[in-house]
């Protein structure tokens, strides 16, 4: 019996080049799965992350793809010549994702896709140069791109005045300046450190106080309670999460099993607004209006006013440190009528423990799975999980497919 099989360019098309994009992709053709792996190596931690930033997440707990062995972040260390120390500076671990990605996915195609839409035994890809390719299946892992969190208050404000985070690759145009930081996690905190540094007058704006993640370690602090006793010495390796559920959330395969609203309450207990203790130190000089609520914002003799409950201040700029929120439409990627096809509940797609979408072979791994595997899947420590995973379903899958053939 003969099996029609439909001409393809590749079995699978990886979208995306970040930690997780190259975990993957490496991950299959390490399997022996023909891939191709599409966009520019860590585009978004180049473009769109300020230098001199560090890394949240532990050294030890700072992988892409590999946690030990000649392609792990302690192999890089001694290639270029760091010790290894917290936290890593974001040019190190950006350095280290274009090594990873010319060691393992040489073949990288840098092109950027604009479409992806269902064809006749796969999917059809449209590029930004015009041309187009096929592939049977699509991992796509496109991170936080196109997801940042705008407050509804500065939405229409020209962007000379307002500006996310990830904006910015750099903080020198702002000296000088005085600058207005909101938000209270690691973005706005460590934004707000990195424009003092260059120059800038700052104020931090956040609904409430900070919660600095293991600021009692650091400072040496001998008054420690039982549970930050044992929070520290029992951390989980990634440390993502409170004590002790974070140690649920380093077994993504057990919490895809849970029920959803299980599920989505260790999303929002381990995702939850929090800066690194080691930031601390440097707030001096950086004034902290905490508990404030914007009222209104809008353009003033060349700069911003903010409006509050029970006074204003005007600035010069509005850096938004708040965030991102993970919606796949905003993502434009796909087709209307396949788009409309995929399963979703707030924004994220329903994926099967293949990280496979409700279409088949149309795959999503990083931040887009945290809703389906939890909150790792929003850290670089969630990339061996995820490349293991997807490389393992998919080899399965096409090795059934040759037998049936």
């Amino acid at each position: 019996m003969t099996v029609f099989t439909p001409r393809v360019d590749c079995e699978v098309a990886v979208i995306g080049a970040g930690p997780f994009g190259l975990a993957v992709a490496s991950a299959l053709k390490q399997a022996g799965v023909d891939t191709l792996p599409l966009g520019g190596a860590m585009s978004f931690w180049r473009d769109h992350m300020p230098r001199g930033m560090r890394l949240r997440s532990p050294w030890h707990a700072t992988y892409i793809g590999h946690t030990k062995g000649p392609l792990s972040l302690d192999s890089y260390a001694k290639v270029l010549g760091i010790s290894p120390r917290e936290p890593l500076l974001l040019e190190n671990f950006v350095d280290y994702g274009l090594w990873i990605q010319a060691l393992t996915v040489p073949d990288l195609d840098t092109r950027k896709v604009d479409r992806v839409e269902k064809a006749n035994g796969g999917f059809r890809l449209a590029l930004a140069d015009g041309d187009a390719l096929k592939a049977r299946r699509v991992v796509v892992a496109t991170g936080l791109m196109n997801q940042q969190l705008i407050p509804a208050v500065f939405k229409g404000i020209p962007k000379e005045l307002v500006s996310h985070a990830s904006d910015h690759t750099g903080y020198e145009a702002f000296s000088g300046k005085r600058v207005a930081v909101i938000g209270r996690g690691q973005s706005a905190c460590e934004s707000a450190v990195l424009l003092k540094r260059n120059g800038a007058e700052v104020e931090l704006i956040c609904h409430g106080d900070i919660h600095w993640l293991g600021y009692r370690a650091l400072s040496g602090k001998q008054s420690w309670s039982l549970r930050d006793f044992l929070s520290e010495r029992l951390a989980s390796p990634s440390r993502v999460g409170p004590f002790p559920i974070s140690w649920l959330v380093e077994v993504p395969g057990l919490v895809h099993r849970f029920p959803e609203p299980a599920r989505a309450g260790l999303n929002k207990r381990s995702l939850g607004a929090g800066a690194t203790g080691w930031l601390k130190p440097d707030f001096d000089g950086i004034e902290i209006r905490a508990g404030s609520r914007i009222i209104s914002a809008s353009a003033k003799d060349n700069g911003i006013e903010l409006r509050f409950e029970k006074d204003a201040a005007t600035f010069d700029h509005v850096l938004l440190g708040t965030g991102y929120r993970i919606d796949i439409a905003k993502l434009g990627l796909f087709a209307p009528d396949m788009f409309a096809a995929i399963a979703r509940r707030e924004g994220l797609p329903l994926l099967s423990a293949g990280f496979e979408s409700s279409i088949p072979g149309l795959h999503f791994v990083g931040a887009s799975a945290v809703g389906s595997f939890g909150p790792l899947m929003r850290f670089t420590a969630g990339t061996p999980f995820a490349a293991r995973t997807v490389a393992r379903v998919i080899q399965r899958a096409k090795d059934r497919r040759y037998a049936a053939a």
